[in-house]
């Protein structure tokens, strides 16, 4: 199958407070070393609680962050020194806050033309045509290009948002928790929208959500990311059905369901480990009623359980 995105043991590292001569006083260690692929015409899901790195990870792959070390590939080319216009073309960020994402002083048109404009070089009468064929697809009325961001519903700016992504004909989108802004009855017209527009024009999509059960029903594969790494990648069914890892059972458990009472999952710690001062082995090991002592000394790496299901682990579910 055929790779639209490849990550190559890709970091980021954000120093922490400053001194006149020298270095930081610290070091952040956002995403550590981060290898992943996704296949063209898939949808990868991304879960983690607060802090995990979800967002970081998806601003340096549309290039609104510059890694600190390791490679990123889009349709096979790397893209780590790639020209700004070439990168938008192929990858776009759908954001979490449809109406903030949008320039409150230009109009629908401005904000869709700029794309068209400075990606593409396209003329007026083609920017246009361009246009009304997007707006067409996500279901928008053209008088909307005369209004401004603060005239719509969170559902029509979050469709505004699609379309703007779609205008740089990228065929790769960052969906950055898409529908959690929105009403519940909007999130299910809303997905439906993205799942016909990625069989309409083959697109690959990153969704990032804490909404398990959103992941579980719109992605392909899941990535479960914690403390900066990836600790479990395979089906989305196999995934949240039957978790390797003692992580991805947490979230599951934790996830709320309707008919059910709310309870505390099993774990012995409830809090992220410091990102200054990160733990010995694997981070999770504090929280983990698995751990034993290899845990607590080294780190894990992502190996194979069977055909499809990935894990970092040293004592995997069974």
């Amino acid at each position: 199958m055929t790779e639209a995105l490849k990550l190559t043991a890709l970091t980021k590292t954000f120093p922490v407070g400053k001194r006149l001569f020298g270095p930081p006083i610290a070091l952040l260690r956002a995403i550590q070393p981060l290898t992943l692929t996704v296949t063209k015409g898939e949808t990868l899901g991304i879960v983690g609680e607060s802090g995990c790195g979800k967002s970081t990870l998806a601003r340096m792959l549309v290039g609104l962050l510059p890694p600190t070390s390791g490679h990123i590939e889009l349709n096979g080319a790397p893209v780590d020194n790639a020209d700004p216009a070439e990168f938008g073309k192929k990858i776009q960020y759908v954001f979490q806050d449809p109406i903030s994402s949008l320039n409150p002083r230009k109009t629908i048109k401005e904000i869709m033309e700029a794309p068209l404009r400075y990606l593409h070089g396209m003329d007026a009468p083609a920017r246009m045509d361009r246009i009304r064929e997007i707006f067409a697809a996500v279901n928008l009325r053209e008088e909307f290009l005369e209004r401004y961001p603060h005239e719509f519903s969170g559902g029509q700016a979050q469709r505004i948002g699609i379309a703007r992504a779609l205008a740089a004909d990228a065929r790769i989108l960052i969906l950055d928790e898409p529908v959690s802004a929105l009403d519940v009855s909007v999130q299910a017209q809303v997905l439906n929208l993205l799942a016909d527009l990625k069989a309409e024009f083959g697109l690959t999509y990153l969704f990032i959500s804490h909404d398990l059960a959103v992941v579980e029903a719109v992605s392909d594969r899941v990535a479960v990311l914690y403390f900066g790494s990836v600790v479990e990648v395979g089906p989305a069914e196999e995934v949240f059905a039957s978790p390797k890892h003692p992580y991805t059972k947490l979230l599951a458990d934790s996830a709320p369901v309707v008919g059910r009472a709310l309870q505390a999952p099993e774990s012995k710690e409830t809090e992220l480990p410091d990102p200054l001062n990160p733990p010995a082995g694997c981070a999770f090991a504090a929280r983990c009623t698995h751990a034993t002592d290899i845990c607590r000394r080294d780190i894990p790496d992502l190996k194979s359980m069977g055909s499809s299901t990935s894990v970092a682990c040293f004592n995997p579910l069974r």
